[in-house]
């Protein structure tokens, strides 16, 4: 799994952590990243208070190259969703933004899920506002901003975890 944002300092950095703190394998990439970038002390903050460890994080910059190899690219917002497909049109199918997955999940039929329950969620629900499908960025604001970013990833992580995926995806 492949969480992506702008700068891959905040939110898809701590929903990396996050995910590998509840055992999913995940990693991260920004759009417009500068690699080799520390998370703010507020992230690190948060993920240590969420039992996720921060240590050893460097940000980089997502390729086509990494988008092709994730089964699953979950992005902070539509615009990072766009650079991805953009980069790579053959993941448009299992590239959503973060919250919409979660939307499109919790609207998948109960038990094992594959994306392409998830999938076809897409095509059966309305098209959210960018409100709805957009996650907030925390940088440069008040700890709780990163603790309620954090929080809504939490929740989406959860939902993905309790649902276990069958294969084909």
């Amino acid at each position: 799994m492949l969480f992506v944002c702008r700068a891959n300092l905040c939110r898809s950095a701590m929903a990396e952590r996050l995910a590998r703190a509840g055992g999913l394998a995940a990693t991260s990439a920004g759009t417009h990243a500068v690699p080799g970038l520390d998370m703010p002390p507020e992230a690190k903050a948060v993920l240590r208070e969420l039992g996720a460890d921060p240590e050893g994080f460097a940000s980089r910059r997502v390729d086509g190259g990494l988008l092709a190899g994730a089964d699953l690219v979950l992005t902070a917002t539509r615009a990072e969703r766009a650079h991805c497909v953009t980069l790579a049109p053959a993941v448009a199918a299992r590239t959503f933004t973060l919250r919409q997955f979660g939307r499109y999940l919790e609207a998948s039929p109960p038990g094992p899920t594959a994306l392409r329950d998830v999938a076809r969620a897409r095509g059966r629900l309305q098209p959210g506002s960018p409100l709805d499908d957009d996650l907030p960025d925390p940088y440069g604001g008040p700890i709780d901003g990163y603790r309620d970013c954090a929080a809504t990833i939490a929740r989406i992580l959860t939902l993905l975890a309790d649902r276990p995926r069958r294969d084909p995806g």
